[in-house]
C-alpha cells in the first residue's frame, strides 16, 4: 500500500509540474508570450529588432484546443525552444477588452478586432512578414494562418515553413509538411 501511495503521489506531482499556468483572464501563459501594448506596428518593429518573426495567437477562456496546444504541443522542448528563438508572440483574447491597434492604425478592443479579422476559431495563429504595407489589416498582411489546434509535427513544420519563408516558394505548406514529415516519423 505504501508503494502504491508513493507512485500515485509521484504521478500527481509530475502532472502538476507540466500544467500550464493560467492568467487572470483565463488564458494560458507560456513564458514566451510577450506583454505588449498590442500595437501591431510597434510589435513588428520590436520583433524585427530581435531578429524574430511576429506571431499573433488568438485564444479564449476554457478553450480545450488552446489547452491542448499549451499542454501537449508548445511544451515539446523542440517546439518551445524554436518559438523562443524565432518568434515574438503576442496573445489576443477573443473576448477581451484590451485595446489592439492594427497595422492600419485602427484601434479596437480585442473582441472587436478579432471580429474585424474574421477569426472564428481558437487558437488562431497569424504569422507576419518582416515588413507590412502601410494601411494593411492584420489578417490580410499575414503570410500564414493556423486556425485551430494541430499536432506536434504540423505545428513544428508550420513554424519552420514560416521562418524559412516557404510562403515565397512554389511549394505549398501541405507539400512541405508531407516532405518533412516523412523524415520526422523515422
Amino acid at each position: 500500500m505504501t508503494r502504491l501511495f508513493a507512485v500515485l503521489c509521484a504521478l500527481f506531482f509530475a502532472v502538476q509540474v507540466h500544467a500550464a499556468e493560467i492568467g487572470d483572464d483565463g488564458l494560458h501563459k507560456a513564458p514566451w508570450l510577450r506583454d505588449t501594448f498590442k500595437d501591431l506596428s510597434e510589435d513588428l518593429e520590436e520583433a524585427n529588432s530581435e531578429g524574430k518573426r511576429l506571431m499573433i495567437i488568438i485564444e479564449q477562456r476554457g478553450c480545450i484546443y488552446c489547452k491542448k496546444m499549451h499542454e501537449e504541443v508548445f511544451v515539446v522542448p523542440e517546439i518551445k525552444d524554436f518559438i523562443e528563438e524565432n518568434f515574438f508572440v503576442v496573445q489576443i483574447n477573443m473576448f477581451g477588452d484590451v485595446e489592439v491597434t492594427d497595422f492600419d492604425g485602427t484601434t479596437l478592443p480585442e473582441k472587436d478586432m478579432v471580429k474585424r479579422w474574421g477569426a472564428l476559431f481558437t487558437p488562431s495563429i497569424y504569422f507576419f512578414p518582416e515588413e507590412v504595407e502601410d494601411g494593411a489589416v492584420a489578417n490580410q498582411a499575414a503570410v500564414a494562418n493556423m486556425p485551430g489546434a494541430f499536432g506536434r509535427w504540423t505545428t513544428f513544420n508550420m513554424l519552420n515553413w514560416v521562418v524559412e519563408k516557404g510562403y515565397e516558394s512554389d511549394e505549398p505548406f501541405q507539400k512541405y509538411h508531407a516532405r518533412m514529415f516523412e523524415n520526422q516519423k523515422k
